[in-house]
């Protein structure tokens, strides 16, 4: 092996399975960089990295959903309705019957599960394919939303709109930086430190080799000047803004997420299903239930990214909700999950979804309309599966590849059949 692929798999291969997704991270980095240049530094100030956080948070939630629905070998076409139908449930219940607004979030959760179990019945267990199903819960919870707010707009009080419009509160003596953003900064620094600390010991412990104390400084350092970077243009921004509260119920979502999806049996039987439904249920994966708890699972997460939604604008309207769907299929296939399912990370899906939420964001500083936008965001969602798809093919570097390495040696996926042959095995068009 020579230095330079020894280098690499010491930085980024190293002891902890999201090392190696250090490949889209740098295809970001680089598309933040190149819109701080071309929009005269207004992409890394506070104000815009707020409203980043701030706009993006339920799409980047969606994802999370999707990623599971995904990789389950399933697709949600239903998901913008459905956040839709529950924030003008919500809105409904807070403006007509003066429900306390903590009350009702539960109550839009409680329908997100009530959506979740119908489609999943229809999935799961009469064996209609999620594409139809979903396709169908489009329609029927688009018009729902019509059809309960009269196609009007719905005001929400105040106290609600914390879970989308709030950030963390000022308190403690005045630094000049929003006190518990530092905090929260300070404590993902430490985190870092912890996690490569662990990884260092655990692999002496097994007696495996070690990687040299200045590859871990780097693997420190790295995103600690990234963490410090963010929590101080977090913290000194417009007084009365700091970290979005929409922002840490998404990081709660993502480090819950990820840990199920890696460290939890249900977690594994996911990516089993997707990988060889038929390979196991032999193996004793309960398959109508995994596909029943995914499609629930989704609807719960797009019931909580409406509400988000719906604090942010004040209002749940008619037009909620719309394209939402197609957002958080692109994060998560740019994230590095297979068309085929069984392949993909939530940590690559929100990787894919700030690219989606960036690319957007710095067009939309630059004046570029909203048409060509679109345009922009279709081409880049299909210029990067396939270069990707066909550099993996020439045997070249692969950011889908890296990507979803980890879990081609690690899931669950059952015994392979004897008479499958090389080119089956290989017919996944972005499978790792």
């Amino acid at each position: 092996m020579s230095r330079v692929k020894e280098l690499q798999k010491s930085l980024f291969g190293g002891t902890t399975s999201n090392a190696r997704q250090f490949g889209m991270i740098f295809t970001l980095v680089a598309i933040v960089l190149l819109f701080q240049i071309l929009t005269n530094g207004l992409t890394l100030n506070s104000g815009n990295l707020i409203s980043l956080v701030s706009q993006y948070s339920y799409i980047l939630i969606l994802a999370i959903g999707m990623l599971m629905v995904i990789v389950a070998g399933h697709i949600d076409l239903s998901v913008g309705s459905i956040a839709a139908f529950v924030g003008i449930v919500v809105a409904k219940v807070m403006q007509d019957y003066s429900v306390p607004w903590f009350l009702a979030i539960l109550i839009g959760l409680g329908v997100g599960v009530l959506i979740g179990a119908w489609q999943g019945f229809w999935v799961a267990y009469v064996g209609v394919p999620a594409f139809i199903v979903t396709l169908a819960g489009m329609m029927l919870f688009r018009g729902g939303n019509q059809y309960i707010g009269n196609a009007d707009t719905i005001p929400v009080p105040e106290g609600f709109r914390v879970i989308g419009a709030g950030f963390l509160p000022e308190v403690g003596p005045d630094t000049g930086y929003n006190n518990p953003t530092l905090l929260l900064g300070l404590l993902l620094c430490v985190a870092v430190l912890v996690r490569e600390w662990r990884a260092r010991r655990t692999r002496r412990e097994m007696a495996a080799d070690v990687a040299p104390m200045w590859i871990s400084a780097i693997r420190v350092a790295v995103p600690i000047v990234v963490v410090v970077f963010a929590t101080l243009q977090f913290a000194g921004g417009r007084v009365g803004t700091s970290f979005p509260i929409s922002g840490i119920i998404l990081g709660v979502l993502v480090v819950v997420y990820g840990f199920v999806t890696r460290n939890t049996a249900g977690g594994r039987h996911i990516y089993a299903v997707g990988g060889n439904a038929r390979a196991a249920e032999l193996s004793g994966v309960k398959l109508r239930r995994v596909n029943f708890l995914v499609m629930m699972n989704m609807s719960v997460l797009a019931a909580l990214a409406g509400m988000i939604f719906v604090a942010r604008s004040a209002a749940s309207g008619p037009q909620d909700g719309i394209g939402w769907e197609l957002d958080a299929i692109a994060a998560v296939f740019i994230g590095g999950a297979a068309v085929s399912g069984g392949l993909g990370t939530i940590s690559g899906s929100i990787v894919g979804g700030l690219v989606m939420a960036v690319l957007n964001n710095g067009l939309q500083l630059m004046g570029v309309g909203s048409d060509r936008v679109q345009i922009i965001k279709g081409l880049v969602l299909l210029l990067a599966v396939a270069l990707d798809v066909y550099n993996k093919r020439q045997g070249r570097f692969s950011v889908i590849g890296s990507l979803t390495r980890p879990f081609r040696r690690e899931t669950p996926t059952g015994p392979a059949s004897s008479t499958e042959t090389d080119q089956d095995r290989g017919k996944s068009p972005v499978a790792g």
